[in-house]
C-alpha cells in the first residue's frame, strides 16, 4: 500500500515508522525545510508522571516501552530511561504525593516517595531544601531537536521511504493530495499530522474541529557542569497534571495558592538535561488566542529562581529562549483527535503536551483503526 504522511513532526514521523513496519511504501511531506513546531520546541520528556488513570496513562505506558524499543534501533535519539523526581517542599505538596502513591496504579507508574537523602542519592545535583521527592521510574527523555532527523535516516534505510520537505499540501481527496508545487501524489491512505496548523486545508476539511491551540515559553542554559541524573519537576506540576487530582490537591490549592506570575501564566517547572549538558527549563501555558508575538520576562525569572532553589546553586547562563504552540483536543476523554475526514484521508492532531510522550502509541492506534 502507498501511504502519504503530511507533517514532519514527531507525530507524522511515528505514523511513517508504523506504516513502514506494516510493509507499506511511504511518502512524507513537510511544509518547512525541517519540522519547526512543537516537536522540537519541547523538553523531549517521555512523561508518565501525573497521567490520568485510563486511556491517558495506558497510552503513555505503551509509548514509554515503544520509545525504548525504537531507541534500540536508533540510538541517535538519545533515549534514556532516567526517571524523574518531583521535589516536594511543603506539607501540602507532600500530602498530594502521599495520596498519589497510595493509589492502585502507583506500582505500574513506578512511583514511590523518597526522603531527601534518598532523593539526593539518586540525583546529587539536588542541593536545595526539600521535605521529600516523588520518584517516577517510568519517565524518560529523548533529544527532541534531533529525534526527527534521526528517525528519518533510519526510515530511509528501508528503501520504501521518501522525504519531501518544503512541500505544503493545498488540496486532498480520496486517493490523492496536491502540494504547493502543483505535484499530485497518489496514495491509498493519506494521514494528516499538521500539528498546530489548524487553518487552511484543515479548516476546509473540518471547519468545527474540537481542538485548541496552546502557547508556551521555555529556555535552555549553557552546560551545567555536572550531571542531572533524573528529570526534575516542582510541586506546581501536580497542579497541572490531571493524575494528581483529589482531595489533597484541592487542599493544596486552597492553602497555598501559586505565586501570581505562576498562576497568571499556567506555570509548572520541568527541567531536563540535554546530551550537551545544558538544561531545558519550562514552562508556561497560554490558552486564549490570539497569542502575543513576544515573550514575557517575568515567567522566565520565576522559572530561573525556582530552578536555582531546587539545585541550590546559580544556573548557568541562559543560552536561548523560545515560544511554541501546540494543538490540544478539547475532548478530555481522548488522548488525541483522530478522524477520517474523507474516504482514505485521516486527520490526527491535538495530543496537547503528550505529543512527544505518546506519539509511538498514537501512531499504532491510528493504523489499527485504518486497518480495521
Amino acid at each position: 500500500m502507498r501511504v502519504l504522511i503530511v507533517g514532519g513532526g514527531v507525530l507524522g514521523t511515528m505514523h511513517a515508522l508504523r506504516a513502514l513496519e506494516r510493509g507499506h511504501e511511504v511518502v512524507h511531506l513537510e511544509r518547512e525545510a525541517e519540522a519547526r513546531g512543537a516537536s522540537v520546541r519541547n523538553f523531549g520528556l517521555i512523561w508518565v508522571s501525573g497521567r490520568e488513570a485510563g486511556p491517558d496513562l495506558e497510552v503513555a505506558m505503551r509509548a514509554r516501552q515503544d520509545w525504548e524499543r525504537i531507541a534500540a534501533d536508533v540510538p541517535e535519539l538519545g533515549f534514556r530511561g532516567n526517571g524523574s523526581l518531583t521535589v516536594l517542599r511543603t506539607p501540602a505538596e507532600l500530602a498530594v504525593a502521599e495520596e498519589f502513591v497510595a493509589r492502585p496504579d502507583a506500582a505500574e507508574r513506578g512511583t514511590k516517595l523518597l526522603d531527601p537523602a534518598e532523593a539526593r542519592t539518586l540525583n546529587p545535583a539536588l542541593r536545595g531544601e526539600m521535605l521529600a521527592a516523588l520518584w517516577c521510574e517510568q519517565d524518560g527523555a529523548v533529544e527532541s531537536r534531533i529525534a526527527q532527523p534521526a528517525l528519518r535516516a533510519h526510515l530511509a534505510k528501508t528503501g520504501r521511504y521518501s522525504w519531501l520537505p518544503g512541500r505544503e499540501v493545498r488540496d486532498v481527496g480520496e486517493g490523492w493530495a496536491r502540494d504547493d508545487t502543483g505535484e499530485r501524489h497518489e496514495a491509498d491512505v493519506v494521514v494528516l499530522c499538521t500539528g498546530a496548523a489548524l487553518g487552511g486545508l484543515v479548516r476546509e476539511l473540518r471547519p468545527e474541529l474540537p481542538v485548541r491551540r496552546v502557547r508556551l515559553q521555555m529556555m535552555q542554559t549553557d552546560p551545567l557542569g555536572e550531571t542531572l541524573t533524573t528529570s526534575i519537576a516542582d510541586g506546581d506540576s501536580m497542579r497541572y497534571y490531571p493524575g494528581y487530582r483529589g482531595a489533597a490537591l484541592d487542599a493544596l490549592n486552597a492553602a497555598e495558592p501559586q505565586p501570581q506570575v505562576a498562576a497568571d501564566n499556567g506555570m509548572q517547572l520541568l527541567m531536563v538535561q540535554r546530551v550537551h549538558g545544558g538544561l531545558t527549563i519550562g514552562d508556561t501555558h497560554e490558552y486564549d488566542a490570539p497569542f502575543a508575538f513576544d515573550v514575557h520576562e517575568d515567567p522566565y525569572e520565576h522559572l530561573k529562581q525556582r530552578a536555582e532553589e531546587l539545585l541550590g546553586r546559580p544556573l548557568p547562563r541562559i543560552a536561548r529562549r523560545w515560544a511554541g504552540v501546540y494543538a490540544q483536543t478539547a475532548d478530555k476523554s481522548r488522548v488525541v483527535h483522530r478522524e477520517q475526514v474523507l474516504p482514505g484521508v485521516w486527520l490526527v492532531t491535538g495530543p496537547g503536551g503528550r505529543g512527544m510522550t505518546c506519539s509511538p502509541a498514537i501512531a499504532t492506534d491510528t493504523w489499527q483503526e485504518i486497518d480495521a
